[in-house]
């Protein structure tokens, strides 16, 4: 890290925007080329780019010296990167789990069964507690019947199965 550098960083933890203005200018281009390889996406690159920046100013005090001004933005955008990818990928699970969900209803609706709002409320339970639930309760399996079909603990199974029928619970008084 150059001397010009590190004045600019101990200018901007002291509250100077023109130092801080002028360490993005330096990363600026640096870091979107970074995100552009990362992400292979212009669009969120540039957006994480945007978002980086913003993290950067409101934790500059933060910034130690440990590692270098790029190596930190790098590590502060990667790290968003990885968020949003999270994110993105918690929306398209949620978004596959309501379509199959749909798909189910109306099958049931049109071979003439009722769909209930237990089954509505039992289609929000985490899958792991709601397999447990439905071998337990529906189907009258014991836990170490079903510690041995799920390949886990009894113990486990017994956990799950509660945990499921809370969760289930819990989702019914919601939907009241």
């Amino acid at each position: 890290m150059s001397d010009e550098e590190l004045g600019l960083i101990r200018q901007a933890q002291h509250g100077d925007r023109f130092a801080l203005a002028q360490l993005f200018q330096n990363h600026y281009s640096f870091l979107y080329k970074y995100l552009l390889k990362a992400t292979m996406d212009p669009q969120v690159a540039e957006d994480i780019t945007q978002d980086t920046i913003v993290r950067c100013m409101e934790k500059m005090a933060s910034y130690n010296g440990s590692s270098s001004f790029s190596s930190w933005m790098i590590t502060i955008a990667t790290r968003l990167y990885i968020d949003r990818m999270r994110r993105r990928s918690r929306e398209r699970e949620w978004i596959r789990r309501e379509q199959g969900i749909r798909s189910i209803r109306w099958q049931f609706e049109t071979q003439g069964e009722e769909w209930s709002d237990v089954l509505d409320s039992l289609s929000r339970v985490p899958s792991p507690q709601r397999i447990a639930l439905l071998l337990k309760h529906y189907y009258g399996y014991s836990y170490a019947e079903i510690g041995r079909i799920l390949g886990i603990p009894e113990g486990t199974a017994k956990s799950r199965a509660a945990y499921g029928l809370r969760q289930l619970r819990e989702e019914m008084i919601e939907d009241d």
